[in-house]
């Protein structure tokens, strides 16, 4: 096959969608062709990207119950007049269509929900005369990720693809998650090894190792109340604080809790634990199913990632505890050798496909369409 050159739009929002939009350049690269990445937020005008993500993060940091509001008026569905993206995706219209041509793409492939909207309204104007994909990198796929426009839409499960089909009319595939190969490897010697030494200095007693994930900004909540019952458990709990510094010292002040900043080495610390709980159903999350480290969710971060951590759990990937005892109950379960971990290893393992992107690959130029009405539904 001739290479292709794919524009990949991704959005600093944490680190997954740069963290999906990376493999997917990998992978793209592997195959032949060339990738190139930007971000979606630097093409709106006078800065208003990093404002955009600097009040994201306060608002999420801060007032979780704020942002649980905005993404019930903005992201999920409902009938009559919605507030939508379209004013912001407005915005950075010009500046796409103009890399676009600059890096004669001959695919633009977003993985971030505004980009979708952006490229979405282009292609159903016929202004973008390339064809647009979408890689979905949550489990809910709210209207923000969704507009007609789009040629193309991969995601997490067929279910989600099928959701997507119907509400856009547009072509879906459950591809499965985009996810480093290092994590679903066999377990060879120096991986074992570095699991070896993660579980020794985390867990010296043998306690079973417990990760508790809070993404690359280290949000959660309750997170010292929860490494309390966990160690009263039996549990040697272990918190991801990923770069937020703040969080790392407060929690380092508590004996009963292993505290960890941002990790290089994911694929042998999550092979040395016993179980990961989940905060958002995001990239760790999928890394952990890969890794074959069952998850589990507890108090989600509002918003994409509630809704996230419930369908995972609907979906019999992971589970859902919604108060303590129901955390304990899932974790005696899950942690120790038996059948249900095992069951549960192999569902999350089957989300995962060989020649995930082979549709992207294969996705033909075309006319521009007209259909859509550049409005997320």
């Amino acid at each position: 096959m001739t290479s292709r050159r794919f524009l990949i739009l991704s959005a600093g929002m944490g680190s997954g969608h740069d963290t999906v939009a990376r493999e997917l350049a990998a992978r793209l690269e592997a195959a032949g062709h060339q990738a190139i990445l930007a971000d979606v937020l630097e093409l709106l005008p006078a800065r208003l990207g990093g404002g955009l993500r600097a009040a994201y993060r306060r608002v999420i940091e801060r007032m979780p119950v704020l942002y649980a509001g905005i993404y019930r008026v903005f992201f999920r569905a409902g009938g009559g007049l919605r507030p939508g993206s379209a004013p912001l995706a407005a915005l950075a219209e010009r500046r796409l269509l103009e890399l676009t041509e600059r890096h004669e793409a001959d695919v633009v492939v977003s993985v971030f929900h505004l980009a979708a909207q952006v490229a979405g309204r282009l292609r159903a104007r016929g202004t973008l005369a390339v064809p647009s994909a979408v890689v979905m990198t949550e489990f809910e796929a709210h209207r923000q990720w969704l507009h007609p426009g789009n040629d193309l839409y991969l995601c997490h499960t067929e279910e989600i693809a099928a959701e997507i089909s119907k509400e856009t009319g547009c072509q879906a595939a459950g591809n499965g998650p985009l996810v480093d190969a290092r994590f679903g490897e066999c377990m060879p010697a120096a991986l074992s090894a570095r699991a070896d030494r993660w579980r020794r200095d985390l867990s010296p007693e043998g306690r079973p190792l417990v990760l508790l994930s809070t993404g690359a900004w280290g949000i959660g909540s309750s997170l010292a109340r929860t490494a309390r019952l966990l160690d009263r458990a039996g549990y040697a709990p272990a918190v991801l604080c990923g770069e937020n510094k703040r969080l790392h010292r407060r929690l380092s002040a508590l004996p009963e809790v292993r505290v960890l900043s941002w990790v290089e080495d994911m694929p042998a610390l999550l092979r040395a634990a016993s179980a990961l709980i989940d905060n958002a159903a995001g990239q760790t999350a999928m890394e952990a199913l890969a890794a074959g480290l069952p998850v589990v969710g507890y108090r989600p971060i509002p918003g994409h990632g509630a809704d996230g951590v419930r369908i995972m759990a609907r979906l019999g990937l992971s589970s859902f505890a919604r108060d303590e005892e129901e955390l304990l109950s899932s974790l005696w379960a899950l942690a120790r050798p038996g059948t249900t971990r095992e069951r549960r290893i192999a569902a999350g393992r089957a989300m995962f496909r060989s020649g995930a992107i082979s549709p992207l690959i294969s996705l033909g130029i075309r006319e521009p369409t007209t259909k859509g009405m550049g409005q997320p539904r």
